[in-house]
């Protein structure tokens, strides 16, 4: 019997509409050329009005099916981590778990950790597979970030998820080691019925994203006794396109790891896809026998890593139109639409 668990199939959604950071900044008076260097993002995706964390989660989890060609009824959990659920009270999972026509049997729950609420969910159903209590779990990190008008947050904060299938058969990746760094720290939160979050500034930097990512990451190599060196592709939770690449220099990785990853220069910060959207990323071009590397992050705080091997199944899954290929095809708006996208304009 195969006791190795890992990624079956993923898949993943962006929305296609964006906005340039130099044009939230025209908006507010700011220098948008120094903004937009400084973060390392040059623009970022928005939701459309029609769009939200159910929509995106589904879309996101319909692709993982669709590649391996399995059956809904067949995904035994179903997890979705996000902060921007679109109930309050009413679950994101059983909307995915309807429109993937599960079987009413599956374990399900909506989780929140910030940005690393979908990491955890890869972290649960993992454990659930490995122990045998399912033959598939559907794990996704998907989120429509909110910021204040005129707020640093408003540069970056984007949509976009991602869904992984865990099992035993038909092994994509395997996971060979998952690791948890965990404290209060409170570097960002947002009260019940608060429409924006607040955030402590540079605070959200040191002691709290450099700490908890490096705490994870250095906690799994030693576990497992590893080095940067050992990986081919590394992604690390991306709020800019500033910090992860610093935060990799700080671990010893090479910014050529860090490259296919990378996508908040393009997109923002899609919050609880961030990390997974980077291992999309590296999945679509990663060959067999390659190895990969990955942390999240979510303030509040706390960090997953992970230890990915590619597998000959790689070759079976249809990657013939990538994510970023899909990030190519976007359409610009200016401040007034995404206003009305965002409902920024609010009467309450």
């Amino acid at each position: 019997m195969n006791n190795a668990s890992g990624i079956v199939s993923y898949g993943y959604n962006v929305p296609r509409y964006r906005i340039r950071a130099e044009e939230i900044a025209r908006v507010w008076g700011a220098d948008g050329k120094r903004i937009s260097k400084g973060l390392n993002v040059i623009e970022k995706s928005v939701p459309g009005i029609d769009e939200d964390t159910a929509t995106i989660s589904v879309e996101a989890a319909r692709m993982a099916l669709k590649r391996r060609g399995i059956d809904g009824k067949r995904v035994g959990a179903i997890f979705v981590g996000s902060e921007s659920h679109p109930y309050a009270v009413k679950p994101t999972g059983t909307i995915v778990g309807e429109a993937i026509c599960a079987s009413p049997e599956f374990y399900c729950a909506d989780l929140e950790f910030a940005c690393k609420a979908g990491t955890a969910a890869m972290q649960i159903v993992h454990s659930m597979v490995m122990s045998g209590m399912i033959e598939y779990g559907l794990a996704i990190g998907a989120d429509t970030s909110q910021a204040a008008p005129g707020d640093t947050l408003e540069y970056t904060a984007s949509a976009g998820g991602a869904a992984f299938i865990f099992g035993k058969e038909g092994v994509i990746a395997n996971l060979n080691t998952t690791a948890s760094f965990t404290t209060d720290t409170p570097d960002f939160w947002r009260r019940e019925g608060a429409h924006y979050p607040s955030h402590g500034g540079r605070f959200t930097g040191e002691p709290a994203y450099f700490k908890h990512t490096q705490g994870a990451a250095r906690m799994l190599m030693e576990k497992i006794g590893t080095t940067p060196s050992d990986y081919d592709y590394a992604v690390f939770h991306q709020p800019n396109g500033k910090f992860p690449l610093e935060v990799g220099r700080m671990l010893g990785f090479e910014k050529k790891q860090l490259d296919t990853g990378l996508l908040s220069p393009l997109i923002g910060n899609t919050y609880s896809g961030a990390s997974p959207l980077g291992l999309c990323a590296i999945l679509d071009e990663a060959k067999e026998g390659q190895r990969i590397f990955m942390t999240s992050y979510g303030s509040g705080a706390g960090s997953d890593a992970f230890d990915f091997t590619v597998t000959g199944e790689i070759g079976k899954v249809d990657r013939k139109k990538t994510l970023r290929e899909m990030i190519a095809d976007c359409e610009r708006v200016d401040y007034a639409i995404y206003s009305k996208m965002r409902e920024k304009l609010r009467r309450d």
